[in-house]
């Protein structure tokens, strides 16, 4: 079982706070695209919350249930926006140890849909973000709800006159962006980086790589950023976004609207 809470006020919010994703991030969400009373690759986002709760051992909800219920919301919208879903251990447990008989709570939280028409349009100027993820491959393409490194990261970004940041791990391996997975070209071939590390596996990288069977995944090193030629960025709001500029360096746009002309997203 689980409690299906809609976030509509501040209320609602502060009877959140009690919430066990709240104190110790013990939690998974998923931010999701809805049109036209629909939500866009919702079988990628559900596939990827089964696999994580698996993962983090909760006591899973029921995931029709869920899968109606939010359905039903979907329905109620006019307008193109975004779904966030937050799902909680509950409530519960002596410190950071979890209570067993907790009951997993439901959170969704409703929003404008940003634009992107600009960027998508002119496409993205990036930097090197000088912070590095931490690696741990038993948290690797979780959207758990530790975000702190990505919070530093928008910070880090607010700062400067760029649309975002490459972000390493510490190794000095490319990673993604701070909210998006990216793919690269390097020799005429497409990559994108591996998640077994860390980093978040984007429900848009999964359904792009499925429709471009020749694009694999490689370890991509800092130094070998100024051979690449073309890069786009993706995530469930945002769909494509080519790299216009990089460190200050242009960028192949052309081979970027080439792969769109492929991929339905």
């Amino acid at each position: 079982m689980a409690d299906f809470i809609l976030i509509d006020s501040p209320v609602t919010a502060a009877v959140a706070g009690g919430c066990r994703a709240l104190q110790y991030g013990d939690g998974l969400f998923t931010t999701m695209r809805v049109s036209q009373g629909e939500i866009a690759l919702w079988p990628l986002h559900l596939a990827r919350l089964q696999y994580s709760a698996k993962q983090l051992g909760f006591a899973e909800p029921d995931w029709q249930q869920l899968a109606t219920w939010l359905q039903a919301q979907a329905q109620t919208r006019t307008d193109d926006c975004v779904f966030k879903l937050l799902i909680s251990r509950g409530i519960g447990g002596r410190g950071y140890a979890p209570d067993p008989q907790a009951q997993v709570r439901c959170y969704l939280y409703q929003a404008p849909l940003p634009d992107y028409s600009v960027v998508k349009s002119t496409g993205l100027k990036v930097g090197v973000a000088t912070l590095r993820l931490a690696r741990q491959p038993a948290l690797a393409g979780l959207k758990h709800c530790n975000r702190l490194e990505q919070v530093m990261l928008k910070q880090q970004l607010a700062c400067t006159a760029l649309d975002d940041f490459i972000v390493a791990d510490t190794n000095d391996l490319v990673v993604e962006g701070t909210a998006a997975n990216l793919f690269y070209q390097l020799a005429g071939h497409w990559y994108t980086p591996p998640l077994d590390a860390c980093g978040v596996a984007g429900v848009m990288r999964k359904h792009i790589m499925s429709q471009l069977p020749l694009v694999a995944e490689r370890e991509l090193p800092l130094q070998e950023l100024p051979a690449v030629t073309a890069m786009f960025f993706t995530n469930a709001l945002l769909g494509m976004a080519a790299v216009r500029d990089l460190a200050d360096r242009t960028l192949d746009l052309a081979a970027v609207r080439s792969i769109q002309q492929q991929v339905l997203c």
